[in-house]
């Protein structure tokens, strides 16, 4: 059992990498087809473990593998020259730093293509209809929640529950009461008791459970429709998740927390959610990857410096007032917005990721 957390947890990480290894690819592969001349694409950050010279650019395996880097001669801006990303015109510029982000979404049609055309279980809306069969499944279990105390486990279907509306009202408006809920897991089912708590941990809720409604696809794509379908259901995700950003940031603003079901996760957490995502099949979980990169590509598109939606807004400035923002004066705002992404990175992660992670163990190790 412990063998098949680390495996899974590996899988996840893993799988976590490769969407930052395709990302930097983008922007890799616009600046080579500009004529820039790229010094490194480094799998992992340094100090380099392994590297190799092919033509002009290094290819290196790195310690730390946290993610990806590509190594673009002249990003910093300082140099003229007709190979360096400086040297280029602004809207060659542009389409290098978008090529990071497209390749995100590129990544997430190919994978949605894929489950479609597969036929998977995929999360939807308790409002959602026309579907296949329908479940309400436990997605995670907090540790020492009256789920956990009752033996719920990651996996575990409600069969007497069809929405998870409904398992909210029952659980709210049965605070202090026991009640049963029918469970089926591997194939066997049984009644499990609970009592939902009064007070309860903030983002955990009166059980302590996260829930996902699922539905099978019914309809399995033909190849060369399967496509079109992600496609479109790229586009669909992408103006729900716009949507959801919106509401985060106008409850933040306003002062209300987050909205109902929002939670933040750093990249510990992100990989806690990709290794719960495998008890819903290979299915759910290229689903869930496919989720996860339209999600980055748009946060990498916030106008932050230290992201690229920061480099594209020094672009905008140059592009303005006709001359690039000076060398030392990015570099010196960048660098400050990297150490805030990073200070807040680890406050998530220890406030809200870690937990995870122990439920995440305590969960799988117990099955």
């Amino acid at each position: 059992m412990i063998f098949s957390t680390i495996l899974t947890l590996i899988i996840a990480f893993l799988s976590l990498i490769v969407l930052m290894v395709i990302h930097e690819f983008g922007h890799f592969i616009i600046a080579k087809k500009f004529g820039v001349r790229v010094d490194e694409f480094g799998i992992g950050y340094p100090p380099r473990i392994f590297g190799k010279k092919i033509g002009e650019t290094i290819y290196s395996i790195n310690l730390i593998p946290l993610g990806a880097f590509v190594r673009i001669y002249g990003e910093e801006g300082g140099v003229d020259d007709y190979r360096s990303f400086a040297g280029l015109k602004i809207w060659k510029r542009v389409l290098i730093v978008l090529g990071g982000v497209v390749a995100f979404w590129l990544a997430s049609i190919v994978l949605f293509s894929i489950v479609f055309a597969l036929g998977a279980n995929i999360p939807v809306t308790d409002d959602a209809a026309g579907l296949g069969s329908v479940a309400v499944k436990v997605f995670m279990v907090a540790q020492n929640s009256p789920a956990d105390t009752a033996g719920l486990k990651a996996g575990d279907t409600i069969l007497n529950i069809s929405k998870i509306s409904d398992f909210q009202k029952i659980t709210n408006d049965n605070k202090g009461k026991e009640i049963t809920l029918t469970i089926e897991r591997q194939g066997k089912t049984f009644d499990v008791s609970l009592t939902p708590r009064v007070l309860s941990p903030q983002n955990e809720g009166p059980v302590g459970v996260a829930l996902e409604r699922l539905a099978t696809i019914a309809q399995r794509y033909p190849w060369y429709l399967a496509p079109i379908k992600g496609i479109t259901y790229s586009f669909e995700l992408t103006m729900n998740a716009l949507k959801g950003f919106y509401e985060v940031f106008a409850n933040l603003f306003s002062g209300k927390g987050l909205p109902q079901g929002a939670e933040f996760a750093g990249p510990l957490g992100i990989t806690v959610f990709l290794a719960s995502a495998v008890n819903g099949g290979i299915g759910f979980f290229l689903y869930f990857i496919g989720v996860i990169s339209v999600f980055i590509a748009i946060f990498n598109l916030f106008p932050i410096p230290a992201l690229d939606g920061g480099k594209l807004i020094f672009l905008l400035i140059e592009k303005i007032q006709k001359k690039p923002v000076p060398v030392k004066v990015e570099q010196s705002i960048t660098v400050t917005f990297f150490i805030i992404l990073i200070t807040l990175s680890i406050f998530i992660t220890v406030r809200f990721d870690i937990p995870r992670f122990s439920d995440f163990l305590k969960s799988s190790l117990s099955r």
